[in-house]
């Protein structure tokens, strides 16, 4: 992991196509802003990890068979 000091209005940049710079900084966190094309996904980890979760939840309490192998073959398959 790369770890960076920036302070309020200064960037990354990540590539050639993605700039992230700090908003503002305070004791309740930090506001990043993220400049990228619009064809990349930009997402927070803990909703991510929600839906994965949940997805999860689904599969182990379904009763139905079928439910649970579509939802199987769901997770299963690649990012794109």
């Amino acid at each position: 992991m790369l770890v960076l000091t920036r302070r309020v209005n200064e960037s990354i940049k990540i590539g050639e196509d993605i700039t992230v710079t700090v908003l503002a900084a305070g004791p309740g966190g930090v506001r990043i802003g993220i400049d990228a094309p619009r064809d990349r996904r930009i997402n927070r980890a803990e909703i991510i990890q929600a839906v994965v979760d949940a997805n999860r939840e689904a599969v182990h309490s379904s009763s139905d068979d079928v439910a649970q192998d579509v939802l199987r073959s769901v997770l299963a398959r690649p990012n794109r």
